[in-house]
């Protein structure tokens, strides 16, 4: 599994904005047959401040989601929304297809 994690810092007035903005391609990322999940967050102290987390089964549907239109299109269009360079992390997990269990909670 191809995990990825990131940080966007959007610009103050397009913030409320944001999910509205990345809609289309979230969709069409969720929609990849290589896709297991597409999650946007955002921050509680800085609502200016989105995060994504973001996973691909492997190597090949990560390779094809960067080359899909629809990530073309958001790379090409979304810095007029963004106040900064965003942050990633981006790690390989081999044998790892998805969540697991959080072993130290149980719901009562």
């Amino acid at each position: 599994m191809i995990f990825i994690v990131v940080r966007w810092q959007i610009r103050p007035e397009l913030a409320d904005e944001w999910l509205s903005i990345v809609g289309p391609f979230t969709e069409a990322t969720r929609a990849e047959p290589g896709n297991l999940f597409f999650d946007w967050s955002r921050d509680v102290d800085d609502p200016t401040r989105y995060t994504l987390v973001e996973a691909f089964a492997d190597g090949d549907a990560g390779v094809a989601h960067v080359q899909s239109e629809h990530f073309k299109t958001a790379m090409a269009t979304l810095p007029d929304a963004v106040a900064a360079k965003p942050e990633i992390i981006n790690v390989e997990i081999p044998g790892q297809s998805g969540w697991s269990e959080m072993g130290e909670i149980t719901p009562r």
